[in-house]
């Protein structure tokens, strides 16, 4: 599905011209350089930043079986080959909590049958690649080995979302420091910044959603599960005065 096109860039600012009232101002103290703030005067800018992140997890599921005339043979043969899948994932590096095996044992008329599943959550995708390629090479068709699942966990969105934000935030502050060159201000402490919109697309939470088609190749199925995240802010500045050109250069 095609994603929505982003609203084109826009920025806003409101530079407040009214004159400050008549002031007695004493000579500046030696050392301090360029002239004092004007009160009440104040710049309005408004700002937006969009990024986007790639899952951090993937999630494959290697799924096998055996049927056997004795309860025994059927446990051994799907035991075997639990034991190898697991030895090849510890051994390029998976943790042993990120492998989750359940097993189901039945009798099917007069034989045994025996089915497991192997859930592996990988962090590294190379990882996953070389265990998916080895499981093939050595097992062939004794294992079933699932599209992998391309999810972000909640921290990877929450990341997202405080990222956005600061972009967002940084964009406004130049911005805003564009207005004062223009009219050769200078830009003072922000006294308010406020997060007007946020907006997220694409992507998912670690959640049992349908797959991607089988058709989709592997960056294509990383791409469909890229998480966007858009964020607009409104920040009010101070205005310090004019800007000293002298000591830019100095």
């Amino acid at each position: 599905m095609a994603l929505p096109a982003p609203p084109p860039a826009r920025a806003f600012a409101e530079l407040d011209t009214a004159p400050a009232p008549a002031l007695a101002l004493a000579p500046a103290p030696l050392g301090r350089s360029g002239p004092p703030a004007l009160p009440g005067r104040e710049v309005h800018v408004s700002g937006s930043a969009e990024l986007s992140a790639r899952p951090d997890r993937a999630r494959v599921s290697v799924r096998l079986g055996s049927r056997k005339e004795a309860a025994g043979a059927a446990r051994s043969s799907v035991s075997r080959r639990l034991e190898y899948i697991a030895h090849s994932a510890r051994q390029r590096g998976v943790p042993e909590e990120n492998m989750t095996v359940t097993e189901d044992f039945s009798k099917v008329e007069n034989t045994y049958q025996m089915e497991a599943e192997v859930c592996i959550i990988f962090s590294d995708f190379g990882k996953m690649q070389n265990v998916c390629n080895l499981l093939i090479e050595k097992l062939g068709t004794a294992v079933t080995i699932s599209p992998p699942h391309f999810y972000h966990t909640p921290e990877a969105i929450d990341t997202l979302r405080r990222q956005v934000c600061v972009a967002a935030v940084g964009n406004t502050r130049r911005k805003a420091q564009e207005v004062c060159r223009l009219f050769g201000q200078s830009l003072g402490k922000p006294l308010l910044i406020k997060e007007e919109e946020t907006k997220e697309w694409g992507g998912h939470i670690d959640s049992y959603l349908p797959r991607s088609p089988d058709s989709l190749t592997l960056q294509e199925r990383i791409q469909s599960a890229t998480a966007y995240a858009s964020s607009r802010v409104f920040a009010v500045f101070e205005i310090k005065g004019k800007e000293n050109r002298r000591n830019k250069f100095l």
